[in-house]
């Protein structure tokens, strides 16, 4: 961690000794249990670069423990969810995150993946994009979303389902008129469906639908890279 920025925000309290500490059973919580990151309305970052990207955002932490300086190592490491004790895990507060409309929205429906909802948010982070997320999605704010979305989670702005502004593109397998030639002026959303059901009809019926022409033989793209290229078609067009 970057030394001048993160000790001016350490928390100075006596070496935690005990795997019965109360910081270390929240953060044991807030990393195995959507309900409890729910209930309490906090999560857990892992690791030096999520929690500087925080800093970074202006965005403080509830809880910052620092391996050696405020709690041993080893403690540490029984409570991460990494594959290594880390650096320091810090508690956030989901009501701090980033809100507020953008031009472009990825909206996902009930893409329950982990991975591909943090991959989808650390996209729309490169692109300038809002995300919104219906109910069934994979929490952002879980451990491995973090992990994929690289900070992204601290800068993009989550938005509610209904509120995602502009014209709806839903993006479908088959069917859909090539994204290429479609009108994407923004503003306007982008449908995203969940990774074995797609989109369900009554989303698609009064969007227009779009879809990514695939020359080779795959049946589909995965949603994370479906997303990418949208994102990307709609930046090479306002670039050009």
């Amino acid at each position: 961690m970057r030394e001048g920025r993160a000790r001016r925000r350490r928390v100075t309290s006596s070496l935690i000794e005990s795997r019965q500490n109360e910081k270390l059973r929240l953060v044991r919580k807030l990393l195995s249990a959507r309900k409890h990151r729910e209930e309490t309305g906090l999560f857990a970052a892992e690791g030096e670069d999520l929690v500087e990207a925080a800093l970074a955002a202006g965005i403080e932490p509830v809880e910052l423990l620092v391996a050696g300086e405020n709690v041993r190592p080893e403690l540490l490491g029984e409570v991460s969810t990494l594959g290594h004790a880390p650096r320091v895990v810090a508690v956030f507060r989901r009501d701090d995150l980033p809100t507020g409309a953008r031009e472009v929205t990825l909206a996902l429906w009930e893409v329950g993946d982990p991975g591909n909802v943090g991959t989808l948010l650390r996209t729309a982070d490169a692109f300038g994009a809002a995300v919104a997320l219906s109910p069934g999605c994979a929490d952002p704010v879980g451990p491995r979303a973090l992990r994929a979305s690289a900070g992204a989670i601290f800068r993009v702005p989550l938005i509610e389902w209904d509120e995602a502004p502009g014209r709806r593109v839903a993006l479908v397998a088959h069917g859909g008129k090539p994204l290429a030639g479609l009108d994407l002026e923004p503003p306007l959303t982008l449908l995203l469906g969940s990774e074995r059901q797609g989109l369900p009809q009554s989303l698609v019926t009064d969007c227009y639908l779009a879809t990514i022409p695939l020359p080779g033989d795959a049946e589909s793209l995965n949603v994370a890279a479906a997303g990418a290229i949208a994102l990307y078609e709609l930046s090479r067009r306002s670039s050009s």
